[in-house]
């Protein structure tokens, strides 16, 4: 699987974890983020392993088991979680996030 791959999947199983989320008058906010989840994962999926965002991504170090995983960390895991904006802009915000290093 490409990285670009597993980065969809990823963010297709953050999309069904908020289609699975139910609050008392979320004002449809996790529908949205789903949505923009879904929308962001067919995006990802479209692009090469080339792609600057996607080398963005492995730069800033979100991917393990020798670079066949995306693992974001837990500040990014939030932030994708809450995502409802455009798909590129995600990737680029993963990417430049700042990363605490493990104590």
């Amino acid at each position: 699987m490409s990285k670009s791959q597993t980065v969809a999947a990823y963010l297709r199983g953050q999309a069904r974890w908020r289609l699975d989320r139910v609050e008392l008058r979320d004002d449809e906010r996790n529908a949205r983020c789903a949505l923009a989840l879904l929308d962001a994962a067919a995006y990802a999926a479209a692009l090469g392993d080339d792609d600057p965002l996607m080398t963005g991504l492995v730069q800033a170090g979100c991917f393990a088991d020798g670079g066949h995983a995306f693992t974001p960390d837990d500040e990014t895991v939030t932030l994708i979680r809450s995502w409802e904006g455009e798909p590129w802009r995600l990737l680029l915000t993963i990417a430049t996030a700042p990363r605490r290093s493990s104590a």
